[in-house]
């Protein structure tokens, strides 16, 4: 959630039909939007265009690492697809997080940082979200967006729980995009368990442990794509599960065509109550066989 003025809330939304298809002819007049139960009136410049800042997150560990060409390649077709006055950020995350290129509309500056991009072993998910949310997002008149390719497994080994990361993005008013490896991952290990579950008894009990191991990476897997499906729901985005990493550029175009298509809701809240507390939003439109996807609220001002 994005604060204009002091008065005054930008709710970045967007609407599908039925059949999943992005639906951009409405009007202020489609939309209704409560705050912690009670409906608020829009304002006149409801839907006027407003910039996105997108931050490219990218895991650089070694769940990905070999596969960071299709990255690079699907990143500039992405930034080839935003708005002349969008702007770009390239964060790196494995061992430590990076920022490789702040905020630029240049592309070739984008190309340089794609090709400053190596390879590590760990994965500190939690905070990258959390750095990017902190650090990234400063200018309150623009959409704020994260576009993370990681299968979101945190390695452990950093600062920030994901509830923290969560807050800091509701906080800055982050849209998260997650393109997660997933399940690629998940087809590569349930193809070993599968070849060594029907191994002869002998070589199955000599491979007990990787058996055991492979089992517990896929229970692994299970749950951080529920973790990354909470995520992109409360902050109003949405998880991508690409069979492979040839698929990212498609992937990364649909995230591009979303971001066109996003509406922007102004409103300013009924409660004036500037006590820092959280306000649970909720955005419905007129037709109720189409699916809105916004942020669950944000954080009211402090005194």
């Amino acid at each position: 959630m994005i604060r204009v003025n002091t008065a005054e809330v930008l709710l970045p939304v967007t609407v599908r039909d039925a059949a999943g298809r992005l639906v951009n002819d409405l009007t202020r007049e489609s939309f209704r939007v409560f705050e912690n139960g009670r409906e608020q009136p829009l304002n006149d410049l409801a839907l006027r265009q407003v910039p996105v800042d997108v931050a490219l997150l990218v895991d650089a560990s070694s769940s990905a690492a070999a596969n960071l060409d299709d990255f690079r390649r699907a990143a500039e077709e992405f930034a080839a697809r935003l708005a002349p006055e969008d702007r770009i950020s390239l964060v790196k995350f494995d061992d430590r997080v990076e920022l490789l290129q702040d905020w630029t509309t240049s592309r070739v500056q984008l190309r340089r940082a794609l090709r400053r991009i190596n390879g590590g072993m760990f994965t500190r998910f939690n905070d990258a979200l959390y750095l990017a949310a902190h650090e990234q997002f400063q200018n309150q008149q623009r959409r704020h967006a994260v576009v993370v390719l990681s299968d979101g497994i945190d390695s452990g080994r950093g600062q920030i729980t994901l509830e923290q990361a969560l807050r800091a993005l509701l906080e800055a008013g982050a849209t998260v995009y997650c393109i997660s490896n997933t399940e690629i991952e998940r087809a590569h290990k349930q193809a070993e368990l599968d070849t060594l579950a029907s191994a002869p008894d002998s070589a199955r009990r000599f491979n007990e442990l990787r058996i055991d191991d492979l089992r517990m990476g896929l229970r692994v897997l299970d749950a951080s794509e529920r973790n990354l499906e909470q995520l992109t729901a409360a902050t109003g985005g949405r998880l991508y599960k690409p069979a492979s990493f040839a698929g990212l550029d498609q992937v990364y175009a649909e995230v591009a065509e979303e971001l066109r298509h996003q509406y922007a809701l102004y409103y300013t809240p009924l409660d004036k109550t500037r006590d820092g507390q959280f306000r649970r939003v909720q955005v419905r439109t007129v037709d109720p066989t189409m699916r809105v996807a916004a942020r669950i609220g944000y954080f009211a001002p402090r005194s």
